[in-house]
């Protein structure tokens, strides 16, 4: 797999699907010549968007299906809501929210929220005012 990889990232992908049919026609069981099959057509309809060697040459990045699903997740499913508009800040701040409650992080960044807000709101502002004595 690894060797296919590198070949569809140097601009060989029909190398790729001529091995792959080749391998799906060898086959006997029927749902492996099938899987194998549908591969290879993604593979060939996908063949014009498959030029690595440009993106990799201009420093775009390569997602993968996991990058694109986790975007999807992220992104798509919350702001491409039909008829919704976002300014830039209100998008970053829905996004913001929504990686830290993917990611499990929403209670500890609370937590520093509240403790920022506090410092912020009352210890910077009124610190000066008082004098501790002991």
């Amino acid at each position: 797999m690894a060797e296919w990889a590198l070949t569809i990232l140097n601009v060989r992908s029909t190398d790729v699907t001529d091995h792959l049919a080749a391998a799906a026609d060898a086959r006997h069981d029927p749902e492996e010549r099938k899987k194998i099959s549908e591969t290879v057509t993604y593979l060939r309809n996908k063949h014009d968007y498959l030029r690595y060697d440009t993106a990799l040459a201009n420093g775009w990045p390569i997602a993968t299906g996991i990058v694109e699903g986790a975007a999807r997740h992220l992104i798509a499913d919350r702001l491409d809501i039909t008829g919704a508009r976002w300014s830039l800040a209100g998008a970053e701040a829905v996004l913001k929210l929504r990686a830290l409650i993917s990611n499990g992080d929403l209670d500890a960044y609370w937590r520093y929220h509240l403790q920022q807000e506090h410092q912020r709101s009352h210890i910077a502002r009124y610190q000066q005012q008082y004098q501790l004595t002991a």
